[in-house]
């Protein structure tokens, strides 16, 4: 499957370092896994957490989830034996945290070859290096730390995210312009499904693919929201039948509910479908 027409609704990071945790995740119908080297393990288990990870990568399990892992950044005492470590074991990509510039995506790529790269955007420089970092030969999506952003930026919380919009905003131009999956920030208050469901709203709206979350409980909300709903789908279906009528007649465009319908609304349409499907086909495996 083409990886842009893969689901990544939901991206749970799970800890490395805590076998339950990593046993608990080949159950949870979430598109897609990121094994955290990082903030999730404590320093004395860092080393460690590398074997308990391999071992339960080798196991697998984890069926049709893309599995990503995330390192340490290069620069600290961890990353380098981690991005060696990744290598050898059984992911689909690696995450590097607080990518500032392509020369940061590299470094890595020196070490980890062809496996593919994702990048953390969490910083004020990433953000004005986007589009650069975009376009890396290696890169294959963005993930936005908006923890770390915050702190970086000395913004307040508000839940409409105002004060981090344009940073949002510039990764998803720099994403969309190259083609790469795109996953929205963390949602830190994991009890409180309605103030998720309007975030995920917001990022469904502003073109996000997915979103990162901290806790199993926020995965049937996430999902939801960036899955095409029954109405878009019946919309969509409906737009393909009357411009297919309306080209057997020798007419451009269509109407359907009082709105005309021309190529680019097909393509839309389409893209609807395809993402409903490769939803419903992930969810046999």
């Amino acid at each position: 499957m083409d990886l842009r027409q893969r689901p990544f609704r939901s991206v749970l990071y799970i800890p490395a370092s805590k076998p339950r945790a990593l046993d608990k995740a080949r159950s949870l119908q979430v598109d897609a896994i990121i094994f955290d080297l990082e903030d999730a393990v404590a320093f004395d288990e860092k080393v460690a957490a590398r074997e308990t990870l391999k071992e339960a990568l080798d196991t697998d399990g984890y069926g049709a989830r893309y599995k990503i892992v995330r390192i340490n950044g290069i620069d600290t005492e961890w990353g380098l034996e981690d991005a060696k470590a990744v290598t050898h074991i059984n992911a689909d990509a690696i995450l590097l945290p607080k990518v500032a510039a392509p020369a940061d995506l590299d470094a890595l790529a020196q070490i980890t070859g062809d496996l593919s790269i994702w990048a953390m955007m969490e910083t004020p420089r990433g953000m004005l290096n986007a589009s650069a970092i975009a376009a890396h030969p290696k890169l294959e999506g963005m993930v936005m730390g908006t923890n770390d952003l915050t702190k970086e930026l000395q913004c307040r919380f508000r839940a409409d995210r105002l004060p981090m919009l344009t940073s949002l905003q510039l990764c998803l131009l720099a994403a969309k312009a190259e083609g790469l999956v795109i996953v929205d920030g963390v949602y830190n208050a994991f009890k409180d499904d309605d103030g998720l469901a309007v975030e995920c709203e917001q990022g469904r709206d502003m073109g996000f693919d997915g979103k990162t979350l901290i806790h199993p409980a926020q995965v049937a909300v996430t999902n939801t929201a960036f899955a095409p709903s029954d109405a878009e789908i019946d919309l969509a279906t409906r737009q393909i039948a009357a411009f297919e009528a309306a080209k057997a007649d020798g007419q451009g465009v269509a109407v359907v509910d009082g709105r005309i319908v021309e190529n680019l609304h097909v393509a839309s349409a389409g893209e609807i479908l395809a993402k409903a499907k490769a939803i419903d086909a992930l969810a046999k495996e």
